[in-house]
């Protein structure tokens, strides 16, 4: 029988690394059973589908989507060793079609001695031909798909893939989580550190949970980076210290893609922010965009639009403020353009806000585009066309000859009411501005 975790390209008579002595403690720490998963209990605690899928061996196609160093590699290797199949594993970076046939024609070629699972790490950086290949061998069973991505698997992941598959969210770990992978990794002398003496003093395990970002990898490298590097005590101990930790650690890294869900997600979370009218959430959201690298130009250009769409006319400062601070970005450049871009972000949050002109326009817009298209009133024409038979059209009534400019004069053939001022910040004053002049023109109509 070929070894569960084969690999093609070993050869024959290469002995295989033993992963408890070589390689990164990442690497050396990964679990190898669903007992020593740590987290993700939303899918792993007893009674769970995907833990009931596994132990009955009844699952299928698999995709897993979670943010980095979550344990989708890990969790594939031990779906693999616990339903005692082979374990192919290929990535979306490195990959090609030929690759790919080449890998599922040997599972084939396998399939009445030993089941395959083919683990695609980066699923969604295949192209849509490529993720096509898998198809036919995912659908007559000749591989055990388990897919593996960051990014949303509606968007990224191709339709037919995705139907015929499970998918499942692995969530970044929490504090305690992270706690007790480091705890494990020092403890264990096999895989671990157990053998270094190095200790972690509490302060440093919260930090080091902090900074990680719920990511296990990211959290064990800087601990090996930590006790490797650390002097021991007089009394020949490893302490490490908070103070040691942030040292190894360094600058912490943003998870950030700038092009990618990072990005949506973020700007997202920064608009709704304003829209909710919560500077302290709206100024992070900025601060992590603009450490993780995004475009100030972009940021500029959705406060413009959140300018109009969310505060509208119930402050209208806020849209000169956005735009000054557009113009801001492109006159004086980062770094000191993120200024600008705060005082904007926090002055549109704190601001009165109204949707009420941006309500307006999509009622219009729909009535156009439901086909009620009115004609321009004869009146309010450029220029009016005599013809025999036509009646006079009735004369245009100059707004500015009449007391408060309100005059009573039809500027729609069919009239609608679109714009409905809010009673918030200064559309307020409209709305009472617009109720008055009403009252006038029915009054002139009498």
């Amino acid at each position: 029988m070929d070894d569960l975790f084969d690999r093609e390209d070993e050869g024959e008579d290469q002995a295989p690394a033993d992963p408890a002595k070589l390689g990164p403690l990442p690497a050396r720490m990964r679990p190898r059973s669903l007992e020593e998963i740590v987290g993700q209990e939303h899918l792993l605690a007893p009674g769970r589908l995907l833990r009931r899928v596994i132990e009955s061996d009844r699952f299928t196609n698999l995709i897993f989507y979670g943010p980095p160093g979550t344990g989708k590699t890990t969790l594939a290797e031990v779906i693999a060793r616990t339903t005692h199949r082979r374990f192919e594993r290929t990535s979306g970076v490195t990959s090609n079609v030929a690759q790919l046939r080449a890998v599922c024609e040997k599972a084939r070629a396998l399939r009445g001695r030993i089941g395959t699972v083919l683990f695609v790490d980066e699923i969604h950086r295949f192209n849509k031909a490529q993720q096509d290949v898998l198809l036919p061998y995912v659908e007559d069973g000749t591989v055990t798909l388990i897919g593996a991505t960051t990014h949303n698997p509606g968007i990224f992941i191709n339709t037919p893939l995705v139907s015929r598959s499970l998918v499942f969210e692995l969530r970044a770990l929490d504090a305690a989580a992270i706690g007790a992978v480091l705890r494990r990794a020092l403890a264990d002398r096999e895989r671990g550190l157990g053998d270094s003496g190095a200790t972690l003093d509490p302060e440093a395990e919260a930090f080091l949970a902090k900074v990680c970002d719920g990511d296990a990898r990211r959290a064990l490298t800087a601990l090996e980076i930590a006790a490797r590097s650390t002097p021991p005590d007089a009394e020949g101990r490893i302490r490490i210290t908070a103070e040691v930790m942030a040292e190894c650690v360094q600058r912490r890294v943003i998870a950030y893609d700038k092009d990618e869900d990072q990005h949506y997600d973020t700007i997202s979370a920064f608009i709704k922010s304003i829209r909710g009218s919560d500077p302290d959430a709206a100024v992070y959201w900025l601060a992590k965009m603009l450490e993780g690298g995004e475009d100030p130009r972009f940021i500029a250009r959705r406060l413009v639009i959140s300018a109009s769409e969310d505060i509208g006319n119930a402050d209208p400062r806020g849209l000169t403020v956005a735009v000054a601070a557009m113009q801001a970005v492109e006159f004086v450049g980062m770094p000191e353009a993120r200024i600008a871009l705060a005082q904007a972000t926090t002055y549109l949050a704190s601001a009165p806000k109204s949707n009420a002109a941006y309500l307006a326009l999509d009622e219009a817009a729909a009535d156009v585009r439901s086909g009620r298209v009115q004609p321009v009133p004869e009146h309010l024409k450029n220029v009016h066309v005599k013809a025999e038979g036509k009646a006079a059209a009735p004369a245009y009534k100059y707004p500015h000859d009449y007391r408060d400019t309100a005059v009573d004069q039809a500027y729609l053939t069919i009239p609608a009411t679109y714009y409905r001022p809010k009673p918030a910040g200064y559309e307020d004053t409209i709305a009472k501005r617009l109720a008055w002049l009403r009252a006038r023109k029915a009054q002139a109509r009498e």
